[in-house]
């Protein structure tokens, strides 16, 4: 390894044994993830159906747009300290004699530190910036809110990411992808029972926030030895290492965590909140796809910054490539009924979103790219390239920010889609590239295309039949969702196949490491 955290040309293998454990402990890691981002789409989508029905698309409109702020600001007093502590906690001993302990400080103290400023500036100018991004009359009192809250959501984030790097993954699934998003519609739905308002919505939001963050705290006492003693006072290396890896992906993890939200905001900027909310609502649900992959990445991460510390190169790019053919498998299709029967969907959000049907389209088909390249930006993370995960990133944002300006105000949420897949394709494709010459390994190959063929054209003939035979309604997708379960089974007849699912259960099942 250099010393960024790079891989050697020269690296050492662990072995088909060494090899074949940790790709076992990928998938059954991986199973949680997904099980974890199933439930978190559920109750995402139930979240989106409950502002999008309760406020209608100028309400939701700004509900999204002050999640959109808080989202970015937390990002960026975080400074891409999360990513940082999940790249380096696993390359350190744990425990009352280890060395892990020590990065808490480094990590918590600028945190609060920059969030508390942050919030308190923001909560005393949000009767200047509200008619910026929310001129309404409750534009001031919602970021308002947000500032406030935004220190609360900063050390959570960075909690959670430490319990991602120590705990079993079903730690972090219970807090992030369970107890928040299971907590939230609730709390919203009883702000609209209540008549409470966009702010009481968005006080329902936040609420789950300080549970999370008092649980990720009491989950770290154990793992870091903080009650058995352990040293907190950081050496001056400590500070060099951890913020060398996370100044570079301080900006990185603004633009990512920005994601949809550069639309949302732009689109309340230039077009109004009523096509702004329906931007928001198609993002959703491309966003729901990405789960998976998120879920995944949760999974996985801590375990290739192991590999890759160790030089483990081919083991990591194994554990990759079975992530990346999981993530097609499970997302490709999903994309293709997204692309397809776009009214169907968003007829569930109410009569004024199908505005949103070609946006969702465009997203979709975006998103497949995104998907298809697997978890690239996690792998050149891990890896210590921060710096080459920003120049993606930028040039990401370059093109949604300048495409966004431009298309916005003449077509709104249409606009807004096109400028964001632009930035999404840009961004992967150039993370891709990055990835393979750090890792100096080829990350994809011919299975994983085999896989993107059969999962993508399949899905595609399927989708066309149905479209053809009962529209595009919720009829034809039901009919494409009851033909898929018609050739799942059918493939499961393949003696082959079900060999393959019989192994992959043998695989994650527990103790088969």
């Amino acid at each position: 390894m250099t010393a960024g955290g790079t891989p050697t040309t020269a690296v050492p293998t662990a072995g088909s044994a060494g090899g074949d454990r940790e790709v076992r402990r990928s998938t059954r890691n991986g199973l949680v993830g997904l099980a974890g981002a199933a439930v978190n789409g559920l109750l995402g989508f139930l979240l989106t159906v409950v502002i999008v029905r309760g406020f209608g698309p100028a309400g939701s409109g700004m509900l999204f747009t002050a999640i959109g702020v808080v989202s970015i600001l937390a990002a960026i007093c975080c400074a891409g300290a999360d990513t940082a502590l999940v790249w380096a906690l696993p390359r350190r001993r744990a425990g009352a004699g280890g060395d892990a302990a020590r990065l808490l400080p480094v990590v918590l103290l600028p945190v609060l530190l920059v969030s508390a400023l942050v919030g308190v500036a923001g909560a005393l100018a949000a009767h200047r910036l509200a008619p910026v991004l929310l001129d309404t009359p409750d534009g001031p009192a919602l970021l308002r809110l947000a500032f406030l809250a935004l220190p609360a959501i900063a050390i959570m984030t960075v909690l959670l990411a430490a319990v991602r790097a120590l705990r079993p993954v079903t730690a972090v699934i219970g807090i992030q992808y369970v107890l928040l998003p299971l907590a939230r519609p609730v709390l919203v739905l009883v702000a609209v029972a209540l008549g409470a308002g966009v702010v009481g919505g968005f006080a329902g939001w936040l609420l789950p926030v300080v549970v999370a963050l008092v649980a990720a705290a009491v989950l770290l006492v154990g793992p870091l030895g903080l009650s058995a003693g352990a040293r907190l006072r950081p050496t001056g290396e400590d500070w060099r290492t951890l913020w060398g890896f996370a100044g570079p992906r301080s900006v990185s993890a603004i633009i990512d965590a920005s994601g949809m939200w550069v639309g949302v905001l732009l689109t309340s900027a230039l077009a109004g909140a009523a096509q702004s909310g329906v931007f928001a609502a198609a993002g959703r649900y491309a966003l729901a796809g990405l789960l998976i992959m998120q879920g995944l990445r949760v999974a996985v991460a801590p375990q290739l910054s192991q590999l890759l510390g160790q030089g483990r190169v081919d083991d990591a790019v194994r554990v990759y490539r079975r992530v990346t053919i999981v993530t097609i498998v499970l997302s490709w299709p999903a994309y293709v009924l997204l692309a397809v029967f776009t009214p169907g969907f968003l007829s569930l959000f109410g009569d004024g979103f199908a505005a949103g049907a070609v946006p969702l389209t465009v997203l979709a088909v975006a998103m497949m790219i995104n998907s298809g390249v697997g978890i690239v930006q996690t792998m050149l993370l891990m890896s210590g390239s921060s710096s080459r995960h920003l120049m993606a990133t930028l040039v990401g944002l370059a093109l949604t920010v300048t495409l966004g300006v431009l298309l916005v105000p003449a077509h709104g949420a249409l606009g807004a889609a096109y400028a964001w897949s632009a930035g999404i394709v840009a961004e992967n494709l150039l993370a891709a590239f990055a990835a393979r010459a750090v890792i100096g390994r080829p990350l994809l190959n011919l299975a994983v295309a085999r896989v993107a063929v059969v999962a993508g054209g399949g899905a595609v003939v399927i989708a066309s039949l149905s479209a053809l035979l009962a529209g595009r309604g919720v009829g034809g997708l039901v009919l494409a969702v009851a033909l898929a379960a018609v050739a799942v089974a059918g493939l499961l007849g393949d003696i082959r196949i079900r060999r393959l699912v019989r192994s992959t259960v043998l695989t994650i099942r527990p103790g088969s490491a």
